[in-house]
């Protein structure tokens, strides 16, 4: 008979790549998990890892069962939230990745609120702009910013009509002038942004005529989206940011957008997880609510758009 609990060390091992991290996960000793993948081969009579002292993957037999393997688990869980009830209060972990402008500027009271509402659910909020992996990382959902092309993923829009948009410090204006086209931008202290490496200068704007990329300069570059924006009202520069990470420094008079007829890059956000069965009941929510509370943000730049 197969055990759950081999049959979860199964599903970690396959996602994490290792017998050791899906043993440091339980804390159990590698050689514990290896036991039990070993017990559940032999149930299935077949091998689902081809092992050796420097790599362990699944073999094609080990890839068709996956998906029962994980369809069996998420019955488990459903079951029991089905036995609790949807209006049960919510209990457990809930592992949520954000963004980290997003995640410290706008989220974070929306989690605390959250969490004051449902007490006996525990929140972990992990705030970076790497790229949570929601298949190996210990998250249950991420906050995404961008197209969600990924057909493994399953995306929930909360933000489908956010934007970029041009923003600088009254301060920085005042000093340096305002750029009155795209072009004038190249003459402008600008505060690029780095991911993976990458820094973020070729900046791109959706104009009728077709998309304009403009090539930008700068001697402040961040790999955290938060600093680029506090050294934007600190009069640092002009960066390109994400109307949802800005529109409150913007209402509060600290920055101002640069050219705002000017179309900005679309920057949707999208609550992300690996299967649509792993939304639990507080997943939808948060998701509820986070979507609820962008919505009058997203309103005020359709009001900017008017203008």
């Amino acid at each position: 008979m197969i055990r759950l609990d081999d049959l979860s060390l199964f599903v970690r091992a396959a996602a994490l790549g290792s017998f050791s991290q899906a043993a440091r996960e339980v804390n159990l000793l590698p050689g514990q998990v290896s036991a039990a993948i070993g017990r559940l081969e032999r149930e299935l009579d077949v091998r689902l890892f081809a092992r050796s002292t420097r790599s362990l993957r699944l073999t094609d037999e080990g890839k068709r069962y996956l998906p029962f393997a994980q369809d069996a688990l998420q019955a488990l869980r459903d079951g029991h939230e089905g036995m609790r009830g949807e209006n049960a209060s919510l209990t457990g972990t809930l592992q949520v990745a954000a963004p980290s402008d997003f995640g410290r500027n706008v989220l974070l009271p929306w989690i605390a609120e959250f969490r004051r509402a449902h007490p006996g659910l525990d929140i972990q909020l992990l705030v970076s702009d790497q790229v949570a992996d929601v298949f190996r990382d210990p998250v249950d959902i991420a906050l995404r910013y961008g197209q969600i092309d990924d057909a493994s993923f399953i995306a929930l829009p909360v933000a489908p009509e956010n934007r970029r948009v041009l923003i600088a410090s009254p301060a920085y204006l005042e000093r340096y002038g305002r750029p009155q086209t795209l072009a004038e931008l190249a003459s402008h202290a600008c505060l690029a942004y780095r991911l993976r490496g990458r820094i973020y200068d070729r900046w791109c704007f959706p104009l009728p005529e077709g998309d304009q990329v403009v090539q930008v300069k700068g001697s402040l570059v961040s790999d955290d989206a938060d600093v680029v924006r506090r050294w934007a009202v600190a009069g640092e520069g002009i960066a390109y940011k994400s109307w949802l990470d800005v529109c409150a420094d913007v209402a509060e008079g600290r920055l101002e957008v640069v050219l705002p007829q000017v179309p900005g890059e679309a920057t949707p956000l999208n609550l992300v997880c690996p299967h649509r069965k792993q939304f639990s009941p507080a997943v939808k929510l948060l998701h509820a609510l986070v979507k609820e509370r962008c919505a009058p943000l997203l309103k005020s730049l359709e009001r900017l758009d008017a203008l």
